[in-house]
């Protein structure tokens, strides 16, 4: 069902531009409908709080459940914005203190960028730990992307993440590792995931919290796992909501950074994304780049465009399918509860109806 366009916000008429079916706020269907209220907590950088809305937006639009979607992005005063961004987020996003008098039936936490060594000593670690707690005892379920993930190993479970030392990025094949569990019906045993990331809670980590790994690949690691009571918290390290350019953004972005002597290295292209053309194409630009930047010489233009239209999305489908499981468990629990107090367990030896 359809997403309601229940504030301006610009990506609701960007993701009706581009295909998706969105109904205005004033024409939103009150009869036997049920409304799902999903938070989104956009702690991304300004480069990326909109392509981040858009992404998360549209694959809870292309939920097949019966339901109609009322979005509530959000983020946390403690990340630096620029001016645009602030504007952006004053004009369009909710307070966390309305989010709590409201009430949320779900909420989707989002990456971050970080300066620190350990999470603890981000300026956001406290308002993002009080969040985390608040959603446990009061939303239905909860799903980390990457950092949040990352976040709530940390501060819920105590396993901190280690350095990789080296970036994870590019795309990967994963595989089922419990092929019966509700988020992943109908899901295919083998697909891929993006992923972008410097460090990694292992699959050990993940079982040592008494938490159950769902997906996981040879060489990216685990991408998908649950809390212990199999729902309440859902944790990706992937990006399955990246649009098919994502990561062709990020690598033009690392090149500007190059460019601008914001990192010493050139950025290696990400892994198993470009066709062996594409990829010919950029280690020539490579080349061309580091020699103007020795020379003080202008650089090459980006060749964005000869590279785009060789991208393969492999992925989307499957993301699209475990976050129509996902919101089809809220959608049924929360039925199940929406007349009485938000309890934990539907049932406190069989939560997701699996026996």
């Amino acid at each position: 069902m359809p997403l309601v366009a229940n504030s301006k916000l610009p990506t609701f008429k960007r993701l009706e531009d581009s295909g998706e079916t969105i109904i205005p706020g004033d024409n939103a269907i009150h009869q036997d409908i049920r409304e799902l209220h999903i938070g989104l907590l956009n702690m991304m950088p300004d480069s990326a709080l909109s392509a981040t809305e858009r992404q998360f937006f549209r694959l809870v639009g292309e939920s097949n459940q019966i339901a109609q979607f009322y979005m509530h992005p959000f983020t946390l005063t403690e990340l630096p914005r620029g001016d645009d961004g602030r504007a952006h987020v004053d004009q369009y996003y909710e307070t966390f203190e309305t989010i709590k008098q409201q009430g949320l039936d779900a909420l989707i936490i989002t990456g971050a960028n970080v300066t620190q060594p350990d999470l603890a000593m981000e300026p956001f670690w406290q308002p993002l730990d009080e969040i985390i707690e608040w959603a446990y005892e009061n939303v239905t379920s909860t799903l980390c992307s990457c950092l949040a993930t990352h976040a709530v190993m940390q501060s819920r479970y105590g396993k901190k993440r280690h350095n990789m030392g080296f970036k994870r990025w590019g795309v990967y094949p994963h595989y089922l590792l419990e092929r019966d569990h509700p988020l992943v019906a109908g899901v295919n045993t083998r697909f891929d995931i993006p992923h972008s990331r410097f460090n990694n809670i292992s699959r050990e980590q993940f079982e040592q919290a008494g938490l159950k790994v769902l997906v996981e690949s040879a060489e990216a690691g685990v991408h998908l796992a649950v809390s212990e009571d199999q729902f309440r918290i859902v944790f990706f390290q992937g990006h399955p909501e990246y649009d098919i350019i994502s990561l062709l953004k990020e690598y033009k972005r690392e090149v500007t950074r190059f460019i601008n002597h914001q990192r010493s290295d050139y950025p290696p292209i990400p892994d198993n994304y470009f066709t062996l053309q594409s990829a010919a194409i950029l280690d020539e630009h490579k080349a061309q780049v580091i020699a103007a930047v020795d020379n003080g010489s202008p650089p090459p233009s980006f060749p964005e465009v000869l590279i785009t239209e060789s991208l393969d999305n492999t992925w989307h489908d499957t993301a699209e399918a475990v976050l129509n499981n996902w919101i089809g468990k809220v959608y049924q629990l929360t039925n199940i509860a929406r007349k009485e107090p938000f309890q934990p367990h539907i049932d406190p030896n069989d939560p997701l109806g699996l026996k």
